[in-house]
């Protein structure tokens, strides 16, 4: 969960750089490896995005919904 804008840039930048890695990947991994090893990539990728999203759409003056709790 993303409570702040630096922890936002952050995952964005491991985002960035988890599909620099999936770029790489498909070219020098073995065909018949490449679905095990991006797969992991993948979803840690989709799981950050949805963290970024639900950052982005909550409205600053609202409590992260750790802070509510």
């Amino acid at each position: 969960m993303i409570h702040n804008d630096q922890e936002m840039e952050v995952t964005q930048e491991r985002i960035l750089y988890f599909q620099r890695l999936l770029s790489q990947l498909r070219v020098t991994a073995a065909p018949e490896e490449f679905p095990a090893v991006a797969s992991g990539y993948r979803a840690e990728i989709a799981r950050m995005q949805d963290d970024v999203l639900e950052y982005l759409t909550r409205h600053a003056s609202e409590p992260t919904p750790a802070e509510a709790a």
